[in-house]
């Protein structure tokens, strides 16, 4: 059965409209900051743990989009996680309908791979606190991350979250946004309300500190310090969360 994400009282659950299914991965990658955006346009996200091995519905139905969280698995590791297929197969059914659609990391790659692109091991991972750049586009490009509809009004370079070893190309038809040192294609948009992100703008402080605790041994063969990557959040956090606020609000809306 869905888990449904709980609010403060029955009232707010009566008054809440819409609603968006959100298909997590582990249990420490959550909705994040992006739960306060749907609590305040009244959207009921409603989770389902298809790790777990909660059953996957066929189809969106009802809900007004779909958003597909992180985790450590790896797309091209659908034998070992058929799930995944079952995932790809909701996005496909949501992107034929027009929902809204926003992945972050596995979300994004989910996403790419989706709409055809190749996703595959990165030169290295990327764990940590990595500076990010906003497309500026080029002769004869239209749209790019500095004047994407979401991210319009963000500063051209911030510092993201990032945790992940797999990146992938962009898909035909996309729009590059974001890219970092390490990775050329961090976000892009497909259409006018599908959005992934490779890199995380959705972390709180604790959930920063779980991961960094449950993904332990990750961090150690990387050669990475975990407390510096905790010290480093109340650093950048506040920067992260307020672009990531006006950003998912505006993610939100097209729900409507």
């Amino acid at each position: 059965m869905f888990s449904a994400l709980c609010y403060t009282n029955q009232s707010e659950m009566k008054n809440l409209q819409k609603r968006v299914l959100v298909l997590q991965h582990h249990r420490c990658e959550n909705l994040g900051t992006i739960a306060d955006a749907l609590q305040r346009a009244r959207i009921e996200a409603r989770y389902i743990h298809s790790a777990d091995g909660e059953p996957m519905p066929k189809e969106l139905g009802e809900a007004a989009g779909l958003i597909v969280m992180g985790g450590p698995q790896s797309v091209y590791e659908d034998d070992k996680f058929p799930y995944l297929r079952e995932e790809t197969r909701l996005i496909e059914d949501a992107l034929r309908r027009e929902r809204p659609v926003l992945g972050t990391c596995l979300g994004s790659q989910l996403l790419a791979a989706t709409l055809g692109a190749k996703v595959y091991p990165g030169r290295t991972q990327e764990i940590g606190w990595h500076r990010l750049t906003l497309a500026t586009g080029g002769a004869g490009v239209s749209a790019c991350g500095a004047t994407d509809p979401l991210f319009a009004g963000a500063p051209k370079s911030f510092t993201g979250f990032h945790w992940h070893g797999d990146v992938f190309d962009l898909p035909r038809g996309a729009t590059q946004l974001a890219s970092s040192s390490l990775t050329v294609n961090q976000a892009f948009r497909y259409g006018k309300k599908t959005y992934a992100l490779l890199f995380h703008m959705e972390v709180t402080l604790p959930q920063i500190r779980t991961m960094v605790e449950t993904f332990a041994g990750e961090l150690h063969t990387a050669g990475l310090n975990g407390a510096a990557i905790k010290l480093n959040a109340n650093l950048h956090l506040p920067m992260l969360h307020k672009i990531g606020s006006v950003f998912y609000q505006r993610w939100a809306s097209l729900l409507q």
